[in-house]
């Protein structure tokens, strides 16, 4: 008999063990989002788990159950903390469905920002402590079913086998852990904030189901809004006349959100640079307006702004980027290669096969490897904003072409870790092959140093926007001329580490001209004179950019751009 309660009295603290862990792996990521022990104390699936194993007599299928319960809470916590990532990195929640096609992207930046050994480590790690936890949850779920003692009541029947069973301590405890937490999940509202008591499995499960229902109907809604794009923008003879064969330049700053010149964190810095390159641009007598755009991702994803952009279609998920590259819709690639100009895309962070670039049909595409660059990579950078810059004045408007050029940049040096930071050279000409970014090479903090300091992380954001805009200032001077517009935006807003939760997606896009009657139908469209984007007006989105473009500058001038504006 005391051996008999014993073993009830170890069950019942592999019980207790069981629900202290399982509390723990799912409200964790919670608390790592919100930087405590918040929103949530206790999760109400772990009651109800503990106090089920309790109740399950000791049998070998019961052993097998724990093992695939285990499994399954830590799959949960494991996409529990993607969800986290994803709201911090990406200010959105973990889309499953979508989602999983990124893992490798993840890799690629751990790589490029920490080691190739150390995200393999990283990776590593994870996976060996993800199968720990489920060996050790299954352990205490094991254990906390106890065996059968002798039955020694002499009362027979159904009573007598509740009263048997109620005997049992183990038992009790499971009995009372699972009817309170039945009980208090319909009463968990009764908290003030309704927060103390939480479903975070039930919850990331719901969430993820309506995840689901909408993207499988999101085929047929992206095919609906396709057909409409195509009907709102038409192609004629006079498309794009309004330029002039002008060279349009479609430059993507990285995270270069509009918290860099709202946020009172970020503002000082950069105003400060806005307003330097506001004086340097009119002292070479260049023109300048400045407006904002919406973006439809935040931290991450900028291709989602470019096809936004470009295909005049709100991509704001990559089921939609999918569907547009799988479909035959027109971009505005299509439109300035009708128009009678040679379309190029600069892109130094492309480093792997890029096959979306031959669906935009782009008559050149120059990636990493295509690019002759001698300097030393910065981290996750591959090569610094200037020399970007530098190769597209010396190779790529220097070729032989008498077409008028469009060219659309991807500007990488303002991309996390934001280290190190690069002084602007005043020597163009001394770029050369990069090789001249050597000395840069080891300089500033490693990302794995500066990111343990929240406070040095957004400083040096700050100074890497600062970096991009000073470049965009410099090439604008020496290189904008008559024969040249310059749209220089940001592709989203940093992460919300910078920003915070609440940020609007909304971006600075800057045009310079030094003829100011090219940037009439922007000052028209509502854009400010100037550098500093204004805040009056609602900004819109990137998808209204194509059909608005084409409007303004081909036949019918800015009228034409004003009537599509009020259709979006």
């Amino acid at each position: 008999m005391d051996e008999g309660r014993e073993e009830q009295g170890r069950a019942g603290l592999w019980g207790l063990a069981t629900l202290v862990l399982s509390n723990l792996l799912l409200l964790a990521p919670l608390w790592i989002r919100f930087g405590g022990p918040r929103p949530h104390l206790f999760a109400l699936e772990a009651g109800v788990l503990a106090g089920l194993f309790l109740l399950l007599p000791r049998r070998v299928w019961s052993t097998v159950l724990s093992l695939v319960v285990a499994f399954l809470v830590v799959a949960v916590t494991v996409l529990s903390v993607g969800d986290t990532a994803a709201r911090m990195s990406l200010a959105r929640p973990l889309n499953l469905y979508l989602d999983v096609q990124l893992l490798s992207a993840v890799k690629n930046l751990l790589s490029g920002t920490l080691s190739p050994f150390l995200a393999t480590a990283v990776l590593l790690g994870g996976t060996v402590m993800a199968l720990g936890l489920v060996a050790g949850l299954g352990h205490c779920l094991a254990w906390s079913r106890a065996p059968d003692p002798v039955t020694t009541s002499r009362r027979g029947g159904f009573r007598g086998t509740v009263a048997d069973w109620l005997r049992r301590p183990s038992r009790r405890l499971g009995l009372a852990l699972l009817v309170v937490s039945l009980v208090a999940i319909p009463l968990r509202w009764l908290h003030s904030d309704g927060v103390v008591l939480g479903l975070p499995a039930t919850q990331l499960v719901r969430e993820q189901g309506r995840q689901l229902a909408r993207m499988l109907g999101e085929r047929e809604r992206f095919a609906a809004e396709m057909e409409q794009a195509a009907e709102a923008v038409g192609t004629g003879p006079g498309l794009l006349a309004g330029l002039e064969g002008k060279d349009v330049i479609l430059a993507f700053v990285e995270s270069y959100g509009s918290a860099a010149t709202e946020d009172p964190r970020y503002a000082p810095v950069i105003r400060a640079r806005l307003h330097s390159m506001d004086s340097l641009l009119t002292a070479e007598g260049l023109s300048v307006v400045t407006g904002r755009l919406e973006a439809p991702s935040q931290g991450g994803m900028s291709w989602l702004g470019h096809g936004s952009l470009l295909s005049g279609l709100w991509l704001d998920n990559q089921l939609r980027y999918d569907l547009l590259l799988a479909g035959d819709g027109r971009t505005l690639i299509d439109d300035f290669s009708d128009a009678g100009y040679r379309t190029v895309a600069l892109m130094p962070a492309i480093t792997l096969a890029w096959p979306e670039g031959e669906r935009f049909g782009y008559d050149e595409i120059y990636a990493y490897a295509d690019i002759d660059y001698a300097g030393p990579p910065l981290n996750w950078v591959t090569m610094p904003d200037q020399f970007t810059w530098s190769f597209l004045q010396e190779t790529i408007r220097d070729e032989d072409d008498a077409r008028p050029l469009f060219a659309e940049l991807g500007l990488i040096s303002s991309h996390a870790p934001w280290t190190p930071i690069l002084p602007v050279l005043d020597d163009w000409g001394a770029i050369g092959d990069g090789a001249v970014f050597d000395e840069w090479a080891d300089a500033g903090e490693k990302p794995e140093e500066l990111w343990k300091d929240g406070d040095r992380v957004r400083s040096a954001y700050a100074r890497s926007v600062a970096y991009s805009v000073d470049v965009v200032a410099s090439w604008a001077a020496h290189f904008v001329d008559e024969n040249t517009l310059l749209i220089a935006l940001g592709d989203h807003q940093p992460a919300p580490l910078i920003t915070g939760d609440d940020a609007v997606r909304t971006v600075p896009v800057h045009v310079i001209a030094r003829d100011p009657a090219l940037l009439e139908p922007f000052a028209e469209w509502g854009f400010a004179t100037g550098t500093i984007p204004s805040r009056e007006g609602t900004a819109l989105r990137m998808d209204a950019f194509r059909p608005w473009f084409l409007g303004a500058y081909s036949d019918g001038g800015a009228e034409g751009a004003l009537t599509i504006r009020s259709e979006w």
